[in-house]
């Protein structure tokens, strides 16, 4: 069974490799950067590359669904490299081709704040997509960057399902209707989002899980949710897990440099710092958890299987094998 993680915010080291081997998994999602520009997002590539390079006994970045597969043939984990915003382009679209050929192959639209290209789920009014928006979810369907809406607004997330010609994803978040949060998505937005081929993938985040994390079982009822508003084709899973992560990442990832005053994210006055990880996911060796609670829970071994990992991989084939990027320079040049 494949296990992979749409989204994981660790700040990786040996010993997070380490956990990710133990825990069985095969692919994850990594984000790279949040506010930064386009130096500080290329220099942060580049020590992850140092870092994947320097651990290649465990690990190694993968550039399509097929090399991920690859990779995860040979016994170690698929790295996709995605960033939570689009600062890192700078407003230049032509950009966007440039970081999918350094490998980038997941962007957040939009993060915490309204930017060029649309509206964020923390917004009072969200603006929905821009022309700069529309031009540049066309171009991230060409060179095969998968479009993340996790903190996008609701009315420019569906804009952007709406326009983009390959199926989009929400990375790491959960149904609203279950858990009220600005950063979880409505049914309707759901919906939409599964009609285009899309997939979400499910938090363990506390800040947006309601009560429903304090056992796997409890947190399975997410799951379940989600299955009976959409086909469980649409569903996979999105930790947000957080390894290595403190107090100035956290103020880093809520204020970067925008902002004077304090900013909680999703959490709020009375839980201002971080939250705890699940105990039955304090690493990605707990895993598999989800995958035996699923199976309690009724789930068929096909549907487990689909949504620990095999949705993820179907998806990231679509995008980012069948991009002008994947083609043959002969192609190309045609």
């Amino acid at each position: 069974m494949l296990f992979v993680d749409g989204l994981n915010c660790s700040r990786f080291d040996r010993e997070v490799f380490e956990e990710l081997r133990d825990g069985g998994m095969s692919c994850i999602t990594t984000c790279l950067g949040f506010w930064e520009d386009t130096l500080e997002s290329m220099d942060a590539l580049g020590r992850f590359r140092d870092i994947v390079q320097a651990n290649a006994d465990l690990v190694a970045i993968a550039r399509s669904g097929a090399e991920a597969e690859s990779i995860i043939a040979s016994g170690r984990c698929a790295l996709i490299v995605g960033y939570q915003n689009t600062n890192a382009l700078a407003g230049r679209l032509r950009f966007a081709e440039m970081f999918a050929e350094m490998g980038v192959r997941v962007m957040q639209l939009t993060y915490n704040n309204q930017n060029e290209y649309g509206g964020s789920c923390y917004e009072p009014n969200d603006s929905g997509i821009s022309r700069a928006g529309r031009e540049l979810v066309l171009e991230m369907n060409r060179v095969g960057i998968l479009i993340d809406l996790s903190h996008v607004g609701e009315r420019t997330s569906r804009d952007v399902i709406a326009v983009s010609e390959k199926p989009v994803a929400v990375t790491h978040a959960n149904p609203s209707a279950l858990i009220p949060h600005v950063r979880n998505k409505s049914n309707a937005l759901m919906t939409e989002l599964a009609a285009k081929g899309g997939v979400i993938g499910l938090a363990t985040y506390a800040n947006i899980c309601g009560d429903y994390t304090a056992t796997a079982e409890k947190w399975s009822e997410i799951v379940a949710f989600a299955a009976d508003v959409i086909s469980v084709e649409h569903i996979a899973i999105g930790t947000d897990h957080g390894r290595n992560i403190g107090m100035p990442e956290l103020e880093w990832m809520r204020m970067g440099r925008w902002s004077r005053v304090t900013n909680f994210g999703a959490g709020n006055a009375a839980r201002p710092g971080k939250v705890p990880e699940p105990a039955w996911l304090q690493s990605m060796r707990g895993f598999g958890n989800i995958a035996d609670a699923l199976q309690r829970r009724g789930f068929s071994t096909a549907d487990v299987e689909a949504i620990m990992g095999g949705n993820w991989i179907r998806l990231y084939k679509q995008v980012f094998d069948q991009s002008a990027l994947a083609a043959p320079a002969s192609a190309k040049a045609a």
